[in-house]
């Protein structure tokens, strides 16, 4: 049934995919990825007829996250500056940003955070949401918003630095 359904919605997923990002090799990750998906969830289509809702469903999920994904890298970059690094260090870190690994250890870097702090910077940094948004949202005010905001991206830089352990993080604790 996979194969059929590859073979069926391959090129609408890939369109879809393709008109979300712009960009031929996100569209082809997304598509790769959706099936993926599609193989590991096959038993949650109860209702064959709406094959084709379901699979584009998955895909614009995993376009959405890709998205996100994105925003998050292109905003981590940010959290290290200013921490008292030399430069060609933050350089370092942006390109080591873009690969797999470095997004599960940011992932992993804000499930640490307590939740509140996770919930400020998931709406501030990922969400792109104003102060005064997010302390309507979390029923706090702007003052709290913007100290937890600033809380929590520092223990992100924190947890980055730690965990990358190796030559960061001993060139950082011998100067």
């Amino acid at each position: 049934m996979i194969e059929e359904l590859y073979d069926e919605f391959r090129d609408d997923v890939y369109h879809f995919s393709l008109y979300f990002t712009n960009n031929k090799q996100e569209a082809e990750d997304i598509t790769q990825e959706t099936f993926i998906k599609v193989m590991k969830n096959i038993h949650q289509l109860k209702d064959v007829s709406k094959k084709k809702t379901w699979l584009l469903s998955i895909a614009k999920n995993t376009a959405i996250d890709l998205k996100r994904k994105q925003k998050l890298i292109n905003f981590l970059p940010q959290l290290l500056k200013g921490n008292g690094h030399k430069s060609h260090c933050i350089a370092t870190d942006e390109n080591r940003l873009i690969n797999t690994e470095n997004w599960r250890e940011l992932q992993n870097a804000i499930l640490t955070l307590k939740l509140h702090y996770r919930s400020v910077v998931i709406l501030r940094a990922l969400k792109e949401l104003s102060v005064k948004e997010t302390a309507e949202i979390l029923g706090c005010t702007e003052g709290k918003v913007r100290v937890d905001f600033h809380r929590a991206i520092n223990q992100l830089k924190k947890e980055l630095i730690i965990n990358e352990g190796g030559d960061f993080h001993e060139e950082s604790k011998s100067k």
